[in-house]
């Protein structure tokens, strides 16, 4: 057996094991059994694994077990950059799970002189946005000579058009012989190109997708499909759903629809402030708001426990957003449902995705209060 077929968990301090044991973590993932060795010998690597696959962990780990024996404490060690702060507050708080070495979230939109403060502080992990985080560099408010490593997170995303220059410019920012770190679900050619010196690791598909997550279609025109929307969730009753839409206003109209309608849901759309988002991540992770509405933006790498239904009230362009939102539930070996409402077109789109992907897809009606099986 090679050594990095070994359980991977073996190198990591007693501390950290402790806290992962606290968490219910004493096994490594696949993907963590594969990454963890190669990132503890100091190697760039760009990988890729299914959502709900433990991602975060498997370069946190390593990179947490580094720093905790330096005794220097005052450094600046490790860098992660994601596309969004939900997916870099969802990270700084991982991290705060496994050590007490000092974090610190950067993101854009928040007042820079706070933010000043908080690096006064000497976090050895800073996680954040990347044009905020060059920002800082550029001020010399952050030091990167010491840094061991920079995580570029579902670094696909970071590498669209819209994102690109800043990520490459906090690239460009930092030291040669930083070790740099890619990871995501769905790795793309610039992602290969971008990391093009890195090792590359792609796992084995586990069929999360296929054999995890139920597929539903329901036909609706679209002016019906909020109506449509409102009548399944209360037929179905889900634990815990996740609503997507791709236009961002939409969001919001869908939100004050559902709550005219007196639906409890929490929304997160563009014109809400970062309090007013986290508020309503907090309520639905705790289970005290079960509808969660939200554009791909928005939900990109939100990863919240115990989801239960996916509901996308139309189908993306861009086949990996379906991936990325249909990945939302059936995380943590659970399974799940993943509900498309769309029209015409967008169901025979979602046919040609249930070719493509490998999927079963099972048409759905709403009768008599239930979500039936349409009568053939």
């Amino acid at each position: 057996m090679s050594e990095k077929n070994q359980n991977c968990f073996e190198k990591l301090t007693d501390d950290i094991l402790q806290k992962l044991a606290a968490l219910g973590i004493t096994t490594p993932t696949k993907v963590q059994n594969a990454v963890i060795p190669v990132i503890s010998e100091g190697k760039s690597v760009l990988f890729e694994s299914e959502t709900g696959t433990g991602k975060t962990y498997a370069y946190l780990l390593p990179l947490v077990n580094k720093i905790e024996a330096d005794s220097d404490t005052t450094k600046l060690r490790v860098i992660v950059c994601a596309p969004t702060f939900e997916l870099a507050s969802q990270i700084n708080a991982a991290a705060k799970k496994i050590t007490d070495r000092k974090t610190a979230l950067i993101i854009g939109g928040a007042p820079l002189k706070r933010q000043f403060e908080t690096l006064k502080e000497k976090p050895q992990i800073i996680i954040g946005t990347a044009a905020r985080l060059v920002e800082l560099i550029r001020l010399k408010k952050i030091k990167v000579q010491d840094l061991y490593c920079a995580v570029f997170d579902e670094c696909d995303r970071l590498l669209k058009k819209e994102s690109f220059e800043d990520t490459d410019n906090l690239r460009n920012c930092l030291p040669k012989e930083c070790q740099i770190i890619g990871c995501s679900a769905t790795i793309n050619k610039p992602a290969r190109i971008f990391f093009v010196d890195a090792e590359t690791i792609k796992m084995p598909q586990e069929f999360i997708l296929s054999k995890k997550i139920e597929h539903w279609a329901i036909y609706a025109e679209l002016r019906e499909k909020i109506d449509f929307l409102r009548k399944f969730l209360a037929a179905e009753n889900p634990g815990k759903a996740l609503i997507f839409t791709s236009r961002s206003d939409q969001v919001e109209n869908i939100y004050k629809k559902l709550t005219y309608k007196h639906i409890d849901c929490a929304a997160l759309y563009a014109k809400a402030d970062k309090q007013e988002r986290k508020s309503a991540i907090d309520r639905f992770r705790s289970g005290k708001c079960k509808i969660l509405i939200t554009s791909d933006l928005g939900a990109r790498g939100l990863d919240i426990p115990d989801i239960t239904h996916i509901i996308q009230m139309d189908l993306p362009e861009d086949d990996d957003f379906f991936i990325h939102r249909a990945g939302r539930t059936a995380r943590a070996g659970k399974t799940g449902i993943n509900v498309v409402i769309g029209d015409e077109f967008e169901l025979q789109r979602y046919a040609s995705l249930e070719k493509k992907l490998g999927l079963t897809v099972y048409p759905k009606q709403i009768r008599n209060g239930k979500v039936l099986a349409p009568i053939l």
